[in-house]
This record gives C-alpha cells, sequence and structure tokens, in this order.
C-alpha cells in the first residue's frame, strides 16, 4: 500500500521525538517516546493526505529514503487503499466510469473507493478491483 518516510529523532531540549515527513511540507508532530510518536505520524499523515485531497491538491510521490532514524509510515487503512487505487487507475490511464462499468457496479459506490474519508470495500470488493488492475492489494 502507500507509505511515506518519516524522520523521527530525539529533541533533547523538548524531551520528546520529533517527526517531519521530508515529502510533505508542514507535516509533522512529536510524541513522548518512540512509540507515540509513530502513532502520532500515522494520525498526522492521515490528516494530511484528506487535507490535500479534499483541497484537490495532487498528492505527493512517495520517496525512498534511507537512514538512521528513517521510519516508513502508512496512514489508516482506507486512506491508503483510496490513494492506492487513485494512483494504480491513473496508472493504468482508467478512468473513473471505466472502473465502474469493468468492476459492475454503480458510479456513487466507486466514488466511495477513492474518497479518502469515506473508503471501506469489502474483501470481496478488495478481490476484484486486483483482478480488473491485474494487480496485487493485499499480500497474503
Amino acid at each position: 500500500m502507500i507509505t511515506y518516510p518519516a524522520k523521527i529523532t530525539f529533541s533533547k531540549p523538548d524531551q520528546c521525538f520529533l517527526v517531519v515527513f521530508p515529502d510533505l511540507p508542514g507535516c509533522l508532530t512529536y510524541g513522548d517516546d518512540l512509540d507515540s510518536a509513530i502513532a502520532h505520524a500515522r494520525e498526522a499523515l492521515t490528516g494530511y493526505l484528506e487535507s490535500i485531497d479534499l483541497r484537490k491538491i495532487d498528492v505527493p510521490q512517495s520517496s525512498k529514503i534511507a537512514g538512521k532514524n528513517v521510519y516508513y509510515i502508512e496512514p489508516e487503512k482506507r486512506v491508503s487503499f483510496a490513494l492506492w487505487l487513485k494512483m494504480k487507475r491513473a496508472e493504468q490511464g482508467l478512468s473513473q466510469r471505466d472502473m465502474v462499468r469493468l468492476l459492475k457496479i454503480e458510479v456513487q459506490s466507486y466514488q466511495k473507493f477513492e474518497n479518502l474519508k469515506k473508503s471501506n470495500p469489502t474483501l470481496k470488493t478488495i478481490a476484484r478491483v486486483e483482478t480488473v488492475l491485474h494487480t496485487r492489494v493485499l499480500a497474503v
């Protein structure tokens, strides 16, 4: 699915772990310990992606960086699936109407799948999407 690198460092003056997403300007948070910093990072990432999608701003591609204190964070599953679906559909040059036709569902049903706040596909639907797009969503 979709992940973004986050740089998590301990700030001695603030006595907390600071989280910065290099690919997402202004997306940052903190936590009292590493576990809470990672949990807060997921919340911040989810909110950031929902916000830019709502404002029709292109979602930045995730870079692949490595190094000390770099953690790959996944947003909430509904957000991750909706973004993944939009990206895969676009990569294959398909419109929403094409997907509706291929999946044999109503337009409104499909639009929910690409809505970061409302996406909640069933496993059956995910399997159909995998078939239509010739790719895997879930690695089992």
